[in-house]
């Protein structure tokens, strides 16, 4: 049975590891605002423009990217795909939301 010094010390240790998360999540937070505003951006120019709200060769060389970032950073490729096409398709749906204004 772990004594009550150990137990307080785990207990540090754990509350250490999620002040950490916690911080890398909002910066995650912070840093997906700042890339729907300047995507937002895009999605206006390509309505004044006339340009499609998605761009699939874009998108392809993306996730192809970023899968080769994650490999480099002993991050799973398949989570950071995954990841990726959540934000473009919320992307393409904000874009396709300027383009109906």
């Amino acid at each position: 049975m772990a004594s009550q010094a150990q137990t307080s010390k785990a207990d540090a240790v754990l509350a250490g590891y999620r002040k950490s998360i916690d911080n890398i999540d909002a910066a995650l937070i912070h840093m997906l605002a700042e890339r729907f505003r300047i995507t937002q951006a895009v999605g206006e120019y390509k309505a004044e423009s006339g340009l499609p709200a998605s761009d699939p060769s874009r998108e392809a060389r993306q996730i192809e990217r970023l899968r080769a970032l994650a490999v480099d950073a002993d991050l799973d490729p398949e989570f950071s795909e995954k990841f990726i096409r959540f934000v473009i398709d919320e992307v393409i749906r904000h874009h396709r939301r300027a383009a109906e204004k």
